[in-house]
């Protein structure tokens, strides 16, 4: 393949290799490095970019006789990292260039905010690349892995940087040797292990991510091989993979078709289903659009997928399709014409695609409904009172004519008279049709000869021309007409087309809007088809599923109306059923619908079909959502606490064992200290099943809450003694200003002493967190103000998840409950926690409770108790970790 020129320099565009696997371990960095030496000994001048050994020893010797070029240090969040100088890779201007890990982010600083943006510019500059990734890296399977892995992948690449690639080699492994790869330690570090294995490395994740690896390999093989069948204009079918298509015409036989093509598909590996349905050019086939639907759905079901291609030569156009996409056989229905309609039409679809196949097999299935096709009917079918009407204007309308020309007998000639009655003959079509216009133009004719063409009142002509201008008039009376009569029954389909079109149209917006889609279908096809009730019946037990019903809505209206309908004499209503899936019918009750409605009222039956489904996997989802999500609690809560729990526990412990130890003697400032630290780890481990146990009660709904009047210069001291640190620097402004707060006194001294804890640990070293109040609109808004590092606007909501900490790579901190739970206890007391920006810096949270309701107050009130002094501490805080937030 030749090399692309780069746009705007005129030279060549260096060439990408990507080695593609399924999971971390499966050998990528050694293939590449592999690859790399063995040009390197056929005298290429190779160099390493970057490369990630991840401590692996066999990876680490590949890298003897290669030439490294040294990354560039940048800092980030007062961190150093290293990352690969794409600089230093252009000076350098090797041949090829050695890249690991295409999807990786680069750190802030460089030019390029991903790693394959590095190999673009890498490409252009004329340099071949090598690098590797993982399929679960693919932006288009991102989505897909997740629900596979349960782990959301922020580092992807565009599938399309991939597929440019000229060589793409799947470097695979079984599950089981992967495994064992592992186990060995030859992938992660032996503490890393046993948590791989049992998550992120189960067998069915491998398994899984292996098929897709092998699928997307083998789509990205099969797009090369029709550009290469395109580029050298091979038009034959190659046979790599068994490709089924079917044909579908709307018709009953269709689904007996598509399980025909679906069993052939399955007779061997990897064969695909397509159906596919031709339409024609102008939109007005009379194929049914419910059946079509109804077919849809069952191929897809199948795994198969469906195709509409527009084309009036059917048989190419199948033909066509097939070729395009490769396929070896095609499924026809034999033809549901009798032996009278294929002697008068010639042969028919399927023997025509059968002649012109060429090398791809055509089955012709028999079915059910073979040869009970009728004749196409001749003309336009109108309602019994234009048919009616046009047999009457068929002889009634030339004889008017007769009457008024024959007054204009002297000014008139033939060639306007025989015009004039042409022009009735096309009206005569337009309103009764070509078996009216036929009428019409036999009684012209004769009432043309016997009144106008010489010798008049006599049924001879006597002039040859006379003769010829009869016959004339009379073929084309009867071509305008039939030609009159096939326009109008083509306008009357596109109508028909038009509105079926655009009333299915409607019925899609109204369900993609409408929140509870089987409602607004039921209202839509009751409104659509003008009926007075459309209900939705189980096949079984006969159960409401649901019902609209235009008469229960009319149930509030006056009394007199109501009479009035009782009183009227009933009649009884006609019943449509439709089956809607295999568990249920519409029943529609109304008016009796002719056959084009029922064809629409399919259609509807399919939507409807398809959102009882929806809404019931949307109910077994909302079954397991709960599931799910106590079982993602139970996780987070055992993987939280296992630092958090064991270590004021081991403390405790050591400092109780070490006091009974009669082996020892301590001085009594030592016992002192032991028992200060013992103490102090049950506080934490106190607070701690505190604040586990509260946050269960909120997530059980269970909590039960003692509402009082509550004043906030009185929680707050004791919020601070129950701190670790007593007299930290806090400052309060104003707490006995507002009024007091409908608030659970200890719930509220627990948030308080939670938020100002977080403020604590963030907050600028010597700098006092201030808590300030103040009162608006029946609420009182409670401040407390550190001088951290703030928190990103996008990061706001993530702090008040439990289990978490923005920045943490471990648990050995705490498990992030604090604010989960203060949130959490806010919301039960009718209140509010928000994250607001400090001006100046740093991080405010915010507060928010309902005012106590104002009491009536007393002759002689004593004054309220001020608030106690407490100090203030200046001397160093704990100093924030890098890549921290305050959670």
């Amino acid at each position: 393949m030749a090399r692309d020129l780069t746009p705007g320099t005129g030279h060549r565009r260096g060439r990408l290799r990507v080695y593609l696997g399924s999971a971390p371990g499966v050998g990528k960095t050694y293939r590449m490095l592999d690859e790399a030496r063995r040009r390197q000994e056929r005298g290429a001048d190779v160099v390493v970019g970057w490369i990630e050994c991840h401590g692996r020893r066999h990876t680490e010797a590949m890298l003897d006789g290669l030439e490294v070029v040294r990354g560039v240090h940048r800092g980030y969040r007062d961190t150093d990292f290293e990352e690969m100088d794409l600089d230093a890779v252009l000076r350098r201007k090797p041949t090829v260039v050695l890249v690991d890990e295409l999807a990786h982010t680069n750190i802030p600083g460089g030019r390029h905010g991903k790693r394959w943006q590095d190999v673009e510019e890498l490409l252009d500059a004329g340099i071949d690349v090598i690098t590797t990734v993982n399929i679960q890296h693919l932006e288009s399977l991102n989505d897909v892995v997740q629900k596979i892995t349960g782990i959301p992948q922020r580092e992807t690449v565009p599938d399309e940087v991939v597929r440019r690639a000229d060589q793409i080699e799947l470097v695979d492994m079984a599950p089981q040797a992967l495994r064992r790869r592992m186990a060995h330690g030859n992938v992660y570090k032996a503490e890393k292990v046993d948590a791989a294995l049992s998550n992120y490395f189960r067998v069915g994740n491998l398994t899984a991510l292996r098929e897709l690896a092998l699928l997307w390999v083998a789509g990205r093989v099969d797009e090369g091989l029709r550009d290469y069948r395109a580029s050298h204009n091979i038009d034959r079918v190659w046979e790599t993979r068994e490709r089924v298509v079917v044909a579908l015409t709307g018709g009953p036989e269709g689904e007996t078709l598509i399980r025909r093509a679906a069993r052939i598909a399955d007779r061997t590996a990897g064969g695909d289903l397509l159906a596919v349905h031709v339409t024609r050019s102008d939109g007005l086939a009379g194929a049914s659009s419910g059946a079509l639907a109804q077919q849809r759905q069952l191929v897809e079901s199948l795994g198969g997928s469906y195709h509409v291609v527009v084309g009036d030569d059917i048989p190419t156009s199948l033909l066509a399709f097939a070729r395009a996409h490769d396929a070896t056989q095609l499924v026809l229905g034999t033809s549901r014409r009798g032996r009278t309609a294929r002697f008068l039409t010639g042969p028919g679809i399927g023997e025509t695609t059968v002649d012109a196949s060429e090398d791809i097999d055509v089955h012709m299935v028999t079915h059910e409904f073979t040869g009970r096709g009728r004749l196409p009917a001749l003309g336009r079918r109108h309602s019994r009172r234009r048919t009616v009407a046009g047999f009457l204007a068929g002889p009634v309308v030339p004889s008017l004519l007769t009457l008024v020309l024959s007054q204009f007998h002297d000014t008139v000639n033939l060639t306007t008279d025989a015009l004039i009655f042409q022009l009735g003959v096309v009206v005569v079509a337009l309103l009764g049709g070509a078996t009216s216009a036929l009428l019409a133009s036999l009684v012209a004719s004769v009432l043309l000869n016997y009144f106008f063409i010489p010798p008049v009142h006599a049924f001879t002509i006597g002039e040859t021309n006379n003769i010829i201008a009869l016959v004339v008039f009379a073929a084309v009376a009867l071509t305008v007409s039939t030609v009159v009569d096939h326009a109008t029954r083509l306008t009357a389909r596109a109508a028909r087309a038009t509105a079926e079109a655009e009333t299915l149209s409607t019925l899609a917006g109204s369900v993609l809007r409408g929140a509870d889609a089987l409602p607004a279908l039921l209202e839509k096809s009751r409104t659509a088809f003008g009926m007075s009730s459309v209900a939705l019946l189980g096949r079984t037990g006969g159960e409401v599923l649901a019902s609209c019903d235009a008469a229960a809505e009319a149930k509030d209206a006056a009394d007199g109306d109501r009479a009035a309908r009782a009183a009227a004499p009933d009649r009884d209503p006609v019943t449509t059923e439709v089956p809607v899936g295999a568990d249920a019918v519409l029943v529609l009750t109304g008016r009796r619908l002719p056959a084009a409605d029922q064809r629409v009222l399919t259609a509807f039956a399919a939507h409807v079909a398809a959102a009882l489904e929806r809404d019931r996997l949307a109910v077994v989802a909302a079954e397991v959502e709960p599931i799910k999500a106590a079982d993602r609690m139970r996780t987070a809560l055992l993987a939280a606490v296992s630092h958090d729990l064991r270590t004021p526990l081991a403390a405790a412990l050591a400092s109780v064992g070490s006091l009974r130890s009669p082996d020892v003697e301590f001085s009594p400032e030592d016992q002192a200290e032991l028992l200060a630290t013992a103490d102090e780890s049950l506080v934490k481990l106190t607070r701690l099943v505190d604040n586990l146990l509260d946050m269960s009660r909120l997530q059980a709904g269970a909590l039960t809450l003692h509402l009082a009047e509550t004043h906030l210069d009185e929680i707050l001291p004791r919020a601070l003694d129950s701190l670790a640190d007593p007299y930290a620097p806090v400052q309060p402004l104003d707490l006995e200003t507002v009024p007091p707060v409908l608030a659970d006194p200890p719930l509220l001294e627990r948030v308080l002493a939670n938020v100002i804890t977080n403020a604590l640990r963030y907050n600028a070293p010597g700098a006092p967190v201030l808590v300030a109040a103040s009162h608006h609109a029946g609420r009182v808004e409670l401040r407390v103000i550190d001088r951290g590092p703030g928190i990103a606007p996008e990061d706001r909501d993530r702090v008040f998840l439990p289990f978490q900490r923005l920045g943490d790579t471990d648990n050995t901190t705490g498990v992030g409950l604090g604010l989960a739970l203060s949130r959490g206890l806010a919301e039960a007391m009718d209140g509010s926690l928000e994250v607001e920006d400090t001006p100046g810096g740093g991080t405010t949270m915010l507060l928010t409770l309902p005012a106590a309701p104002a009491r009536p107050v007393p002759a002689d009130p004593l004054p309220a108790d001020p608030l106690p002094a407490r100090p203030v501490r200046t001397g160093p805080m704990p100093v924030q970790h890098p890549g921290e937030a305050p959670v």
